[in-house]
């Protein structure tokens, strides 16, 4: 055995035994050294920002009994206000964050440069779906307002939600928002979008949960969606 297999053969094993978390942070230092990927509108060149700290521990993959449901939330007259890294590294670091204290539990979410989807479960105890929302309008307008030097500016125009009562539904939205990046056309797999759960709910799901959610067609899905981020 070469010194070079010696070596692979190390790291597999470290790799294997790494928890969940530090499987998050090792994907976000290997983006530092891949080649080209397969961005159709390539973002410029720029260090991977930290991993958000909140990334929920493991899906439900079921309807929760206190309420299930699909959001899309927009920015006003669709404006990038979110266009770039810098911009969308925070805010999809604050959507896990406030929603993981506000007692919702992520499903799926794809975050863009003017606007967002979420799958979520409130769990017991959680604050209310739109006063939730309304908070985390709040503070992410307050942040990018800062940035761009325009306080007082009005970032984001309401929210559209759908509760999910049958599975069918639900795991159709489930595919949906994983795959979203690709249906606009922002990358090939969605995996390479690092501002959504696909590459999460494959580590954290089970490999049947994963093969049954790649044969749902959505394209009957009914969701407003009339967005072109960038």
């Amino acid at each position: 055995m070469s010194a070079d297999d010696a070596l692979r053969l190390r790291l597999l094993d470290r790799v294997l035994h790494l928890p969940p978390e530090g499987l998050t942070d090792l994907e976000a230092l290997l983006s530092r050294f891949q080649g080209k990927s397969e961005v159709y509108g390539a973002l410029p060149e720029r260090p991977v920002a930290p991993a958000p700290s909140d990334w929920p521990h493991a899906p439900l993959h079921r309807l929760s009994e206190y309420g299930s449901y699909f959001v899309t939330t927009g920015t006003l007259h669709k404006e990038h206000v979110f266009r770039g890294a810098e911009r969308l590294d925070p805010l999809h670091a604050e959507l896990l964050r406030h929603t993981k204290e506000a007692g919702w539990q992520l499903e799926a979410w794809a975050v863009f440069s003017n606007h967002y989807h979420i799958v979520a479960h409130a769990l017991q105890g959680a604050v209310p779906l739109g006063a939730m929302l309304k908070e985390l309008q709040r503070t992410t307008a307050i942040d990018v307002n800062k940035r761009d030097g325009d306080e007082g500016r009005q970032v984001w125009f309401n929210f559209r939600e759908t509760a999910l009562t049958f599975e069918t539904s639900y795991y159709a939205r489930l595919a949906y928002t994983h795959d979203n990046p690709v249906k606009h056309g922002l990358v090939t797999n969605a995996r390479l979008y690092r501002w959504c759960s696909a590459s999460w709910f494959e580590r954290t799901a089970t490999p049947a949960q994963v093969a049954t959610l790649a044969k749902i067609k959505t394209d009957t899905v009914h969701v407003f969606d009339e967005y072109e981020p960038v």
